[in-house]
């Protein structure tokens, strides 16, 4: 069995999931969200929680298992608590500010930057961090990759949107001197 796979999905109180033919959904307090299964796997309720089984052992099938139980696991999180991901602002002159459902942003371009936000995603901004919530893990960390790729964090000065706990490698220059930051 796939290790991930195997694992029995624990659904908290005030999440219900229901699964109806092909499709599982799962509905809490934060909202509902829809999955397809793949072809070949099954979900089944216990004791325990949510258990998916797969009909064969070929490498293919096995990956999928794996996968099916983490987008389900991502959806019963996601309903209950929720994803949430930050990102820092660091530059002379750079800001950002939410406007409505677009995210403005002034990165040292000649002209801003207006990223349009989908509707189930929000987004807050405190200064220079930028904190990105919602219940869909892959669309959150989507937006989040996509606000990153504006403006990537340069190796020499560090100016950028990088996550806020990433490490920035810093490179020294035209000198070839070694500087102490």
């Amino acid at each position: 069995m796939s290790r991930v796979g195997k694992q029995p999905i624990s659904i908290p109180s005030g999440v219900n999931v229901s699964v109806d033919k092909n499709v599982v959904t799962a509905q809490g307090p934060k909202g509902n969200l829809e999955q397809r299964l793949m072809p070949g796997i099954s979900v089944n309720a216990s004791e325990e929680g949510l258990i998916l089984t797969r009909r064969a052992d070929d490498a293919g099938q096995k990956a999928r298992h794996g996968l099916m139980r983490s987008l389900v696991a991502n959806m019963v999180t996601g309903v209950s608590q929720g994803f949430e991901k930050k990102l820092e602002l660091n530059g002379v002159g750079y800001r950002v500010s939410v406007q409505g459902q677009d995210l403005k942003l002034n990165l040292g371009f000649s002209h801003d930057v207006i990223y349009k936000l989908p509707t189930d995603v929000q987004v807050s901004v405190d200064q220079n961090i930028i904190t990105i919530s919602g219940i869909d893990k892959q669309k959150v960390g989507q937006v989040t990759a996509d606000i990153r790729a504006l403006k990537k964090p340069e190796p020499y000065k560090g100016k950028g949107i990088k996550y806020v706990n990433e490490q920035i490698i810093r490179k020294s220059g035209k000198s070839g001197k070694e500087t102490s930051a």
